[in-house]
């Protein structure tokens, strides 16, 4: 018997109260007319697909579902309320068939080869009477689709639709995916919907205001304003070349951020490497008020920006479609070339953008390859891609120059060697070890500690593994306890992270020392800190020459031509987590006791890295020569990304987190902020895994019991507790 409660199409979410399916799908409309608009797609279509996509939600299965019922035992089958949508498609023009289904048949699942083996083509395989269970009981709710239908106004004749009707509608999609599994091109119907879907579910009644200026190129006078300081030398080199792409080597302080930045001529997306420098990145270009929206995304920028006084809705559009310019991760646009879910919608909103590819050269094997291959899909997606880099070898040089078209649509920037000479900055020293004497290496440590501090120096000591930073923090808090220190790494809960990068800008970097930092690499890239020695352990020679960036940053007329000192202990028998030949060819470039001249970095960097070196990922991309693999409507599981790149993808909570990680009315957000992120591999070979609980919702963290009080002192250990004992 039908009922006359009201047909939901999200049950209650963060204390607000149940959608409508009516309510949300004119949301969805608006978006999708709105993006189809923007981007140049027929606007009465996206509006027709936006009206058909959720009308199965009106199934008595979805609805007994979101209104928390217990279904009778034969109607307890996979039900996907998109396929039962498409029982509505007799009501829509034959001709509009193939785009409508591409927008609903798989806005939520691939269409085959899904997790769950829920797929349109993976049910179909699978056999059994799944046409018959999308749409059972199909005369009795097809009518309340039909006033879904009538509300909106939707330019279709309104007839009741027979069974037999909508059991064909459901074959003719089955035979439309087969087919779409031979297409070399990617559906765009699809990323309309889904874009128009997630932006929508997020800001449910909040739509319509938020879709103004979605698109917006944004305003970069601030960066054409800041051309001709001479302090800055590219800031005087012009911006005009009309080829779409830019490869710019600079030391640090040259200018290339507002360089990469005047080289825009459109919605911007920018990228670094690591989470602290994004962070550095989005405060400064907020405060270059380039209007429109200006967006932050990495997995924990909705903390960040939630610390900036941002409202609620401007959160909620990070992961979204649209904004003028967007601070972001390479891996935040790895979908287009994994093929991972919505990468149709990142390449929807990043087609005929600016693409700012910052100091690519800092990624492993494995993300570099990655970083390449997007670089080969934003081309085809008539993408502008500007690169900006310190220190990139040759070997790698030619090879992003290659795949962005070579010299005719590449415009190259580099500064003569007069002009680097004026950025010699740090005098190298050598730190030897001796091998039976292991004490002594810190004999030699401490003594220079002890002159900086007397001198009133700020000293940065950069460790290349979180257990070495932690163990060196503890040794020298202990020998030098009078001393302003700070310990900073990538194990710490997220909302502390934020704060130690806050705390190092403005109690260190901005007051006068002394002082000492002990870090690892996260302090390599695009922080605008500045100290006055630096102590590190051998590195990669791109990795070391970052590391120094942060020392004698500070450019005016007065330091040109200063010197300031970077201390490098030899390589240990270990180098992890560098290759250790990589790490023992960069030490024998360096000099001892001497300059190390910018005009010589190019020389020295092929020397260590005379060939290119790139991880063989082609078995996890979607795309051959500019064609897709595997077909439209398709895509790969998260995982195949985390196997590719071992990126970080598992999480810790402290026990002493974990009564408030489980409650119930714990928000997301909250527990994000008490995740602290570590890469898969070091949970995975950690012997005392199998003792730490591991909890199987939010992101799956595993439990350490680690006492706060030494979190807090050192971050994170991995070690085994007395209690496993």
């Amino acid at each position: 018997m039908k009922t006359t409660r009201p047909i939901l199409a999200k049950s209650a979410q963060r204390g607000n109260s149940p959608l409508t399916l009516l309510n949300h799908t004119q949301q969805v409309k608006a978006a999708a007319e709105a993006i189809a608009a923007q981007l140049g797609y027929d606007v009465r279509l996206a509006g027709l697909g936006a009206a058909l996509h959720d009308l199965g939600k009106a199934h008595p299965h979805f609805q007994a579902k979101i209104y928390g019922e217990e279904l009778p035992l034969h109607e307890q089958f996979p039900h996907r309320h998109e396929l039962s949508s498409l029982g509505f498609l007799p009501l829509f023009d034959r001709a509009d068939w193939p785009a409508l289904v591409d927008m609903v048949v798989a806005h939520h699942k691939s269409i085959r080869q899904d997790a769950r083996e829920r797929g349109i083509l993976d049910l179909q395989r699978q056999g059994g009477p799944w046409i018959a269970n999308h749409l059972l009981n199909w005369e009795d709710w097809s009518g309340d689709g039909l006033a879904v239908l009538a509300a909106l106004q939707v330019p279709v004749t309104l007839r009741k639709v027979t069974l037999q009707e909508a059991e064909a509608a459901l074959r003719y999609a089955v035979e439309h995916c087969r087919a779409q599994l031979r297409s070399p091109e990617w559906s765009a119907w699809r990323g309309v919907l889904m874009a128009a879907d997630h932006f929508a579910s997020a800001l449910q009644h909040d739509t319509d205001k938020q879709l103004a200026g979605l698109f917006d190129k944004p305003n970069l006078a601030f960066f054409q304003n800041r051309a001709g300081d001479a302090l800055y030398p590219l800031s005087q080199t012009s911006a005009a070349d009309e080829r779409p792409h830019t490869l710019v080597v600079a030391p640090t302080g040259a200018g290339k951020t507002d360089y990469l930045f005047r080289r825009c001529r459109g919605r911007v997306f920018y990228t670094l490497p690591f989470q602290a420098s994004i962070n550095a990145m989005f405060e400064r270009v907020r405060q270059a008020d380039t209007g429109g929206h200006v967006r932050l995304r990495h997995a924990m920028s909705k903390l960040v920006e939630g610390r900036t006084g941002r409202d609620v809705a401007e959160k909620l559009l990070q992961d979204k479609v649209g904004a003028s310019v967007k601070i972001l991760t390479p891996h935040q646009l790895a979908a287009v070339a994994f093929g991972l879910p919505g990468y149709e919608a990142v390449l929807l909103d990043v087609r005929g953008c600016d693409v700012i590819l910052d100091e690519i050269h800092t990624y492993s094997d494995k993300a570099q390859a990655m970083v390449l291959a997007i670089v080969d899909v934003l081309v085809l997606a008539n993408c502008r891609l500007h690169v900006g880099t310190a220190t990139m070898p040759t070997a790698l040089y030619d090879e992003v120059r290659r795949r962005l078209g070579g010299p005719e649509a590449v415009y190259e920037v580099r500064l003569s060697d007069e002009v680097l000479d004026e950025f010699n900055r740090h005098e190298v020293h050598k730190i030897a070890r001796d091998q039976k004497r292991p004490e002594a290496l810190a004999t030699t440590v401490d003594a220079l500690l002890r002159q900086a501090f007397t001198d009133n120096e700020k000293v940065l000591i950069i460790c290349n593994t979180v257990v070495g930073a932690q163990a060196e923090f503890e040794r020298l808090t202990q020998s030098f306890p009078a001393v302003k220190a700070m310990l900073l790494h990538s194990r710490f809960r997220r909302l502390d992270r934020a704060d130690l990068e806050k705390k190092l800008t403005a109690e260190f970097d901005g007051q006068p020392g002394p002082c000492f930092v002990v870090s690892t690499q996260v302090v390599e890239v695009s922080l605008d800190i500045s100290f006055d020695r630096m102590i590190t352990e051998a590195a990669p020679l791109d990795a070391l020459v970052q590391r120094f960036g942060r020392v004698n940053r500070r450019r005016s007329p007065e330091t040109i031509g200063q010197l300031k000192p970077v201390h490098v202990i030899e390589p240990d028998r270990k180098t992890l987590p560098y290759n250790r030949e990589v790490v023992l060819r960069s030490y024998a470039q360096l000099p001892d006791a001497a300059l190390l001249p910018e005009r010589d970095l190019q020389r020295c960097l092929d020397a260590v890295y005379p060939d290119l070196a790139l991880a063989n990922i082609n078995t996890h991309l979607i795309w051959d020569n500019g064609e897709l693999i595997e077909g439209a409507l398709t895509n790969r599981c998260r995982s195949v990304l985390v196997e590719a790149l071992e990126i970080e993808t598992a999480a810790c909570i402290l026990a002493d987190d974990r009564a408030e990680y489980v409650a119930e009315k714990t928000f997301w957000e909250r527990r994000i902020e008490l995740e602290i992120p570590i890469s898969w591999r070091t949970i995975q070979f950690n012997k005392n895994r199998q003792h730490y609980e591991r909890l199987d919702f939010g992101a799956a963290p595993f439990v350490v019991p680690q006492p706060l009080a030494d979190y807090r002192r050192l971050g994170l250990q991995l070690l085994e507790p007395d209690s496993f004992l």
